[in-house]
């Protein structure tokens, strides 16, 4: 069963199921209200699924932060409900996750957080999310996967890579990017596969959290002179800020890199470079870096 079925991650989620030959369940928020805990428990009983994905959130950062009562019923107690329903029907859960749950402070350490690390949210939507992960590594400690990820990015839709995209496609046209954010674009066919393949395992192997975020790191400026050079556009026309001159009700976090060592203890390969992924997501072949664009060293 994938809750969130309609979201740019469950699409995908669900997609790739079906491909399988898998008995999927799509469900979205007009399906079922993740917040009615008694709908919850009696779609779950209805069905019985053997695994649920649960990637279903509330993703409004900044209307969190004053509407953080309404993204906890979401993000905090939506997973609770789903968790106590898998724990009474005997299925998995795997839910999908954030970078928000960490600090994000200043990039001056240069370590990814890894899987144990302790959380610290800095935002309502982080805080609510955190909440979330809690309630369902409580319920279902030895049969869930939390699994985070960041920078998400789909097929040929909306969000931050195919805006950079189609400005790159305007002569001249030329755009300012914060360069002092630090994190993993993280395709959604690549997580979507990496939640399945967790799926697929005994739940001995795959239960606790789990880190689903293209590997390598970048800056959202980085970023889009990638886009702008992957559809031949001049990465030059995208210019340097920083993030102060960006007034959010939400801080973004500084620092979003996350470590990936819990893939190799469950026998799985963690995801790709996200250079690699993009260049696919993009142009549908995959392209070594670029001169103008290489890896950062440290990581």
């Amino acid at each position: 069963m994938v809750i969130g079925a309609t979201g740019t991650l469950g699409r995908e989620v669900a997609a790739q199921l079906a491909a399988r030959g898998a008995d999927t369940v799509r469900t979205g928020s007009a399906d079922l209200d993740l917040t009615d805990a008694r709908a919850v428990a009696s779609a779950v009983a209805d069905r019985r699924p053997d695994v649920v994905v649960n990637c279903a959130a509330w993703t409004a950062v900044d209307l969190a932060e004053t509407e953080e009562s309404e993204a906890r019923r979401v993000n905090g107690e939506g997973p609770a409900h789903l968790a106590r329903a898998c724990a009474a029907a005997g299925g998995r859960l795997l839910h999908v996750s954030t970078d928000y749950v960490f600090g994000g402070g200043p990039a001056d350490s240069g370590r990814p957080y890894a899987e144990d690390a302790e959380p610290g949210p800095r935002t309502a939507y982080g805080r609510t999310k955190l909440e979330g992960e809690r309630a369902v590594l409580t319920a279902l400690p030895g049969s869930a996967a939390v699994v985070r990820t960041a920078w998400l990015y789909g097929r040929g839709e909306g969000g931050f890579v195919h805006t950079m995209a189609a400005l790159a496609r305007e002569p001249g046209r030329t755009v300012e990017v914060v360069d002092d954010q630090h994190g993993q674009p993280s395709w959604a066919p690549d997580v979507a596969a990496r939640i399945i393949a967790l799926g697929a395992l005994p739940a001995a192997r795959a239960h606790g959290v789990f880190h689903a975020t293209g590997a390598g790191r970048t800056t959202w400026h980085a970023l889009a002179r990638e886009v702008f050079s992957l559809t031949g556009a001049d990465p030059d026309r995208v210019r340097a800020i920083d993030s102060s001159r960006l007034r959010r009700a939400a801080p973004r976090p500084a620092w979003s890199v996350l470590g990936h060592a819990r893939w190799a203890a469950a026998g799985l390969p963690a995801m790709r470079h996200w250079r690699t992924a993009l260049a696919e997501a993009l142009t549908g072949v995959s392209h070594p870096p670029t001169a103008h664009s290489a890896e950062p060293k440290g990581l």
